[in-house]
């Protein structure tokens, strides 16, 4: 076959390569799915680097015959980086310069490379098939997934990280308070976590990390710990905040970063302590967000969604003899209680966050918190979040509170947790971008070339109350095993999973390892494995080759994995052998596809 070579200009920076011929990304060598205006904007940035793009010489380059709003610009500069890995480690890519555009201010080298576009396309056809003699020990090579997916909602799949961040203080009254500023962007916000906290923590969660970068993805993020916890000054038990003193600090960490006005945004016990800010102080605020928060901490006659001071006094009996371990987990954090990975974040979060007892008064304090009078003098722009099935706090109190405030907008969202990284982060998040800037997050819908691993769960016995912990126990084994073989988790539920690999070996041996825990458990799963063409759809992946999978594994035995020819076909060589079981028609689709059964 005729190839023809051509000399091209590549840009390289930090470990990627730009090639505007291919119109491909490549992160050590591997190809990174980009939005075709998405590629326009980080083309015109890397090629004019070290200078200032205005905005609206970007918009007129990106969109030559179309009429734009600026937050089009905004979105493809938040999508390039997220997918820099800005916040993921400290490099800086793209400077935002204050009313004038943007400046990519890492060094670029450009170069000439003779290399034929067909041996590009060739490459990348192959990079599916280059598996896996190196990987049959399950060692890790080292080699980072062609499936280029976001966080699974449900657990983000990556490592744990630490963000580095410049932690500075302010001086409120003679306490120093702890204070971190995470992105750029045009509105400030203020981020109030609830009970305790400590801001070099945060980010060794992979899940609290992923939701406070997507915050400052469009905001400037003002992250603080309260007097008494975290890297604030510790005080006397005696002399640990009220809502008035939390009030105080938060005006001492606005004046240190030059804020006039912000958004207010309380988690569970910051939601309190924001609303009172917001009708104290409404000069000063541009909006408010609650998130899973409450009016009163303690039942009532005309609050009866609240603990009874019975139930109270259990919880601070745990504190006095638990503190240390993960407690209130269950209630917090229920979908990820068996998880032991997030147990030990969660205990170490605690223990760095407070003492026993400054976490016991802080608590003790907090059971007094009533702020229903508060909510009807609130004047600004409101948004009130809270999870149907959150059990920590009912979503009845987040009804109340919206209810009071004027005007206040309330959504429910699905869901069982309380804190709000923990399970679909990103319906919140797109609620709270929504409601501050007027665009929801759009997900890139981009295809690639994947292999899909589907189980179900075969019988769902409803009456055996012991079921429901014992696949969760199976589920946290799962979450290992697809980390161990490099895969994606896209969902993960009480009727099965749905994960995604970059190569159909790794997506077999991982499927194996988990029917033998599933046999081993006496949980009957079905298992289908199928490579083809997926959709991503922000954090989850859809379209045909799903499909095809399911139906695969609706196909399978019980603690049987079975695939389709094109897996089959793509691991020849490996070892892995197979028995045939005939062929399979899938619904809605005009072809059948022939299944085997692995040995």
């Amino acid at each position: 076959m005729l190839t023809t070579t051509t000399a091209m200009s590549l840009y390289e920076f930090c470990n990627f390569r730009l090639n505007p011929e291919e119109r491909l990304l490549l992160r050590d060598g591997f190809s990174i799915s980009l939005a075709p205006k998405v590629f326009e904007t980080l083309l015109l940035l890397v090629q004019n680097s070290g200078h200032v793009m205005s905005k609206e010489g970007l918009m007129e380059r990106i969109w030559p015959d179309s009429f734009v709003e600026e937050t089009n610009l905004a979105q493809n500069i938040s999508i390039l980086r997220k997918v820099l890995g800005e916040g993921i480690n400290a490099t800086k890519f793209i400077e935002t310069v204050p009313k004038l555009g943007y400046r990519f201010v890492v060094p670029v080298q450009e170069t000439n490379n003779q290399i034929g576009g067909l041996e590009i396309r060739e490459r990348m056809r192959a990079r599916i098939i280059v598996e896996e003699t190196e990987d049959d020990d399950l060692s890790f090579s080292g080699r980072q997934p062609i499936l280029e997916l976001p966080p699974a909602p449900m657990r983000p799949a990556l490592p744990p990280m630490r963000r580095t961040l410049e932690t500075r203080y302010a001086l409120s009254g003679d306490v120093n308070i702890a204070y971190q500023v995470v992105g750029d962007g045009p509105i400030d916000i203020v981020f109030v976590m609830g009970w305790v906290s400590h801001l070099d923590y945060f980010w060794e969660d992979p899940s609290f990390a992923y939701f406070l970068n997507r915050l400052a993805s469009f905001s400037r993020l003002i992250l603080f710990d309260k007097r008494g916890t975290g890297l604030s000054d510790r005080v006397p038990l005696n002399q640990l905040p009220t809502l008035e003193q939390r009030m105080e600090d938060v005006h001492a960490v606005m004046d240190a970063v030059g804020s006039e006005r912000a958004v207010l945004c309380g988690v569970s016990e910051g939601g309190p302590m924001c609303s009172l800010f917001a009708a104290t102080y409404p000069e000063r605020t541009t909006a408010l967000v609650t998130i899973g928060s409450y009016a009163r901490r303690l039942r009532d006659d005309d609050y009866p969604w609240g603990p009874t001071e019975a139930e109270r006094e259990h919880f601070f009996k745990e504190i006095i003899e638990k503190w240390g371990g993960p407690v209130g987990i269950e209630d917090r954090a229920p979908s990820l209680m068996n998880d032991e990975r997030f147990r030990q974040w969660w205990a170490t979060y605690l223990r760095m966050g407070a003492s026993p007892g400054a976490a016991l008064a802080l608590t003790k304090m907090n059971a007094e918190i009533d702020i229903r009078p508060v909510l009807s003098t609130i004047r600004i722009p409101t948004l009130v979040l809270h999870r149907t099935g959150d059990t920590c706090l009912k979503v009845e109190e987040g009804r109340y509170m919206a209810d009071k405030i004027p005007g206040a907008k309330f959504v429910e969202l699905p869901g069982i947790d309380h804190l709000p990284f923990v399970g679909d982060q990103d319906s919140i998040l797109d609620e709270i971008e929504q409601f501050l800037t007027g665009v929801r997050h759009a997900p890139e819908h981009d295809r690639v070339l994947a292999t899909v691993l589907c189980t179900r769960l075969a019988d769902v016995p409803e009456a055996d109350k012991f079921w429901p912990e014992l696949v969760d126990r199976h589920y946290a084994y799962v979450r290992k095993e697809i980390e161990l073989f490099k895969g994606r988790e896209s969902e993960l539920n009480g009727h099965g999973l749905i994960a995604t690999f970059d190569g159909p070996a790794r997506a077999i041996r991982c499927a194996l390892a988990i029917n033998e825990s599933a046999k081993r458990m006496g949980i009957p799963i079905q298992t289908g494995v199928h490579t083809g063409e997926c959709d991503l759809l922000g954090e989850k992946v859809g379209g045909v080759a799903v499909e095809i999978s399911f139906q695969v594994a609706s196909e399978a035995r019980t603690g049987e994995v079975l695939v389709s020819n094109p897996v089959k076909d793509l691991v020849a060589g490996s070892g892995i052998r197979f028995v045939e079981r005939g062929m399979c028609k899938i619904p809605k689709l005009v072809e059948e596809w022939r299944l085997f059964a692995v040995e």
